[in-house]
């Protein structure tokens, strides 16, 4: 991943149990204009998976081979109990919610013919929120592709998807962006792209192993990767030229991150780590502000990493206008130094050439004090993690949370 001062600035916050006797915290203790909000994903929490016209989703097929028989059907049942689900944030004291659209709503064949009562659906949703005082902040794809597509091209292998995406996001700006000023275009594609086309973990489950009936790790990742940063950058091209001025609004997107610090001071230690980003972060965040992937992505990838051409990159770089950070955690990371099975895969996790473990002398990375999550009742640790491309910066806020457990979901407390 190329180095540069002052590119990007990137704020998370880990919610995680501690001891008790800490200092209280309030908002007070955060910069003005700092966001609080909550967020979900329409696969996860809409539930009424076949009402008014909603299409199947990669996501509802790959549930038929969950062994318990899970399935989304009804969730935590927020397409009908939005405004239960509102009146929870306002109480909580939420300045934001982010959530996603269900393509299959608004295009139950991924193209084609408009779901009216999936545009209603939305329109309600956002004026509910705005009613009691909470910004919405959408997401545009949070990996429930229209199974149509899948069907039709198998969906983020084939560049046609492009055009698809495109007029899927031009609808949401025409019907929403008067009132949604924040967009996500893509929610954590590296997630779906490796767990999708890598592991087959996750919808649509293709993959090289015997776990899959079919898919081929090591091209199809990388493939994917490529048509879901330029259905990005399409978009945004579009939004800015044609709704960004009248509707005052800003696009991104949000990519899931691990850190990673070397197991030892060691040169190749320390190129495993880089290279450990490159593979994740820097995969989809280089593109998008240098326009091209991380060197070190080309130089062990080679043919098997598509390439942009002069307009697309052109089209991908400088497309952000800002970019959320999801981080989970940190790993530990060292040169792969052995001559394993692994080394023969060229698949996109044994490319970096990096082993990445929590563990170093069989010890968990971290403050012990923060490892052991949700123990306490009432108890945080929130922990602001700030990353300039050229240095990082940690700082832990300590506090209780105001009434704990009083506010979780109705699903949670039946």
């Amino acid at each position: 991943m190329h180095t540069r001062k002052g590119v990007a600035l990137a704020i998370t916050i880990v919610v995680v149990g501690i001891q008790a006797g800490l200092s209280e915290i309030n908002r007070a203790s955060f910069p003005k204009g700092f966001v609080f909000g909550t967020a979900s994903a329409a696969f996860q929490y809409e539930g009424a998976v076949k009402e008014d016209g909603r299409g199947p989703t990669i996501w509802d097929t790959f549930s038929g081979i969950i062994i318990d028989g899970s399935n989304a059907d009804v969730a935590v049942d927020q397409y009908h109990r939005y405004v239960e689900d509102i009146q929870l944030m306002k109480d909580m004291g939420m300045d934001a919610y982010r959530f996603s659209i269900a393509w299959s709503r608004i295009f139950p064949y991924g193209t084609g013919e408009i779901n009216q009562a999936g545009v209603d659906h939305y329109n309600n949703l956002i004026n509910a929120l705005l009613a009691k005082g909470i910004e919405p902040y959408v997401t545009l794809y949070h990996w429930d592709l229209p199974q149509a597509l899948e069907d039709k091209y198998i969906g983020w292998l084939d560049r046609r998807i492009i055009k698809d995406f495109a007029l899927y996001a031009e609808t949401c700006f025409e019907k929403f962006g008067d009132r949604v000023k924040n967009w996500i275009i893509f929610n954590e594609p590296h997630t779906f792209t490796v767990q999708g086309y890598y592991s087959g973990y996750e919808a649509p489950g293709r993959c090289s192993s015997l776990l899959c009936k079919v898919g081929n790790s090591t091209t199809e990742p990388y493939i994917v990767a490529h048509n879901v940063l330029l259905s990005y950058a399409t978009v945004a091209d579009s939004y800015r030229r044609n709704y960004k001025e009248k509707q005052n609004g800003s696009i991104g997107i949000s990519l899931d991150v691990k850190w990673y610090e070397p197991v030892t001071n060691a040169t190749e230690n320390i190129e495993a780590t880089q290279r450990a980003q490159d593979f994740q972060l820097g995969w989809f965040l280089d593109p998008l502000i240098f326009g091209d992937y991380p060197s070190s992505m080309r130089s062990r990838v080679g043919n098997r990493l598509p390439t942009f051409t002069e307009s697309e990159s052109a089209l991908l770089k400088g497309s952000l206008d800002f970019v959320g950070i999801n981080h989970y955690t940190t790993y530990y990371a060292s040169e792969n130094a052995t001559n394993s099975i692994f080394d023969l895969l060229n698949d996109c996790v044994s490319d970096a050439n990096a082993f990445a473990i929590p563990f170093q002398d069989g010890k968990p990375i971290g403050d012990k004090k923060i490892r052991y999550r949700f123990r306490i009742a009432g108890k945080f640790y929130m922990v602001i993690h700030c990353t300039l491309w050229h240095e990082k910066c940690n700082e832990i806020h300590q506090g209780e949370v105001w009434k704990p457990f009083s506010h979780y979901h109705r699903k949670w407390n039946g």
